[in-house]
């Protein structure tokens, strides 16, 4: 039985690959934003420990109680926000900016030593906006491309220590994230436009299993041309 961490398992993504590994007895932890999700999380998934830190409050993170030792750690929570840069509010870039950045650069930080134990894997749910700019994205972008030179650079780090470090850029999903975005741009939502998250959930399981021998750098997941 493996040791994960999760952020985001409280919806899309995050929680069908945290439902994978509770399905099949995985010891999971789980990061809360406050202590009503957390009991919400602890009851979704008999047996999981959970940890309370707001990714919006990087304070929060100081002092966190992780696991010794940990076989992977799944970066999945996120924000987005949708304005051009005349009309961008000063609140919604630094919490862009701190939840899809900072924080997962804080949480790393404390818990390098315990990957670095079990020889685990880092995962990074980036976006394909951490490889093209878009327009009134300007916040998500700049903070998915640093997403992206910070899993670089730990990767550099920490290869020597038989650490794998995987950034998976999903085109767009069919999430509740998704849904939200479509209604600020103004235009309808359909599931079936878009990637499924069960297909992305399952690479990140795929990424998180991957034997020794090999490693996966860069993972990109497009929907498929209608």
């Amino acid at each position: 039985m493996g040791a994960y961490l999760l952020t985001g398992a409280g919806s899309g993504i995050g929680e069908l690959v945290a439902r994978a590994l509770h399905d099949r007895g995985e010891e999971l932890w789980l990061l809360a934003r406050s202590a009503e999700r957390a009991e919400q999380l602890a009851a979704s998934y008999d047996g999981a420990r959970t940890l309370v830190a707001d990714l919006a409050d990087p304070s929060s993170l100081t002092g966190l109680d992780v696991p010794d030792a940990l076989d992977g750690v799944v970066h999945s929570a996120g924000v987005i926000g949708l304005a051009a840069m005349d009309h961008a509010d000063a609140a919604s870039l630094t919490e862009s900016v701190t939840v899809n950045l900072l924080a997962p650069m804080l949480l790393t930080r404390l818990v390098v030593g315990a990957v670095r134990r079990r020889r685990g894997t880092h995962v990074f749910l980036n976006s394909r906006s951490g490889l093209w700019a878009r327009a009134e994205q300007s916040a998500y972008n700049a903070s998915k491309f640093g997403l992206r030179g910070f899993a670089d650079a730990l990767r550099e780090e920490e290869t020597a220590h038989g650490v794998r470090v995987t950034s998976v850029f999903p085109g767009r999903v069919a999430t509740p994230m998704q849904e939200r975005l479509r209604a600020a741009e103004g235009e309808d939502y359909d599931a079936s436009d878009w990637i499924r998250p069960e297909t992305v959930a399952a690479q990140v399981v795929s990424v998180l299993d991957l034997s020794e021998d090999a490693t996966i750098t860069d993972l990109t997941i497009s929907p498929t041309p209608r």
